[in-house]
């Protein structure tokens, strides 16, 4: 199985948080990791800069896309925690979260205004994209040194 994008990831990851429990992001990896089915070589791909892990990479996103939505909450620095709106939302029957989705929580709508007034042009919630940020400006990098 190929390395799911940070959007196949968010679902999996809010469910994981069903619990109510505080989660560290080093132990939802590996869970996530073993829920998809990932190879050796798959949980040890890293990005092109050679310094983090794809899938490491991918569910930090998809941590951080889910806190500025207000469906995750982060108690304290490498913690997350499911939040009552995140429990409502997990317990739809939901096939996956993208980003599209997100835009209907103003928290995220928020997050991504401010986001725009800092680097425009930025992407609409209708543009949807299967990297992250990081792997964008590494492949972006990329280019540029070719």
């Amino acid at each position: 199985m190929a390395i799911p994008d940070y959007q196949k990831i968010m679902l999996p990851l809010l469910k994981y948080a069903l619990d109510g429990q505080e989660h560290s992001i080093r132990e939802a990896i590996g869970a996530l990791a073993d829920q998809f089915n990932l190879s050796e070589d798959e949980r040890k791909e890293l990005l092109p800069s050679g310094q983090q892990p794809l899938f490491d990479n991918r569910v930090g996103w998809a941590r951080t896309y889910l806190k500025k939505a207000g469906l995750l909450a982060t108690p304290k620095r490498g913690y997350f925690e499911i939040t009552e709106q995140g429990i409502n939302v997990a317990r739809q029957s939901l096939e996956e979260i993208d980003v599209q989705f997100l835009g209907q929580f103003s928290e995220f709508i928020n997050f991504k205004s401010s986001k725009k007034q800092a680097d425009k042009p930025s992407l609409e919630f209708d543009e949807i994209s299967e990297k992250t940020p990081q792997e964008s400006i590494e492949l972006g990098y990329q280019k540029i040194r070719k």
